[in-house]
């Protein structure tokens, strides 16, 4: 059974400032995720529960996994220079 997807208001924002081939390439990764929770290009987030990060050439896509609701959560879709600060 897939996983529910939902997008927070900041990966809205940072999905909106990106090119549209950036747009286009990341969004379709994003949307296998209900499918998929656990690309073979994701890996956990240290220190943390339920975080996850995708890797997308030099962007990153931080996101939720919640099992228990069958819940994906996009948090975050930022260059990996910037992904991590305030973390």
């Amino acid at each position: 059974m897939p996983y529910e997807l939902y997008v927070e208001r900041h990966a809205e924002k940072d999905l909106n400032k990106l090119s549209r081939t950036l747009f286009s390439q990341i969004t379709a990764k994003i949307k296998e995720l209900p499918l998929n929770p656990h690309p073979r290009e994701s890996r956990k987030i240290k220190g943390s529960k339920k975080d996850w990060r995708l890797r997308i050439g030099d962007y990153r896509v931080l996101y939720e996994i919640d099992n228990a609701t069958k819940k994906v959560t996009i948090m975050r879709v930022k260059h990996r220079r910037e992904v991590y600060r305030g973390l």
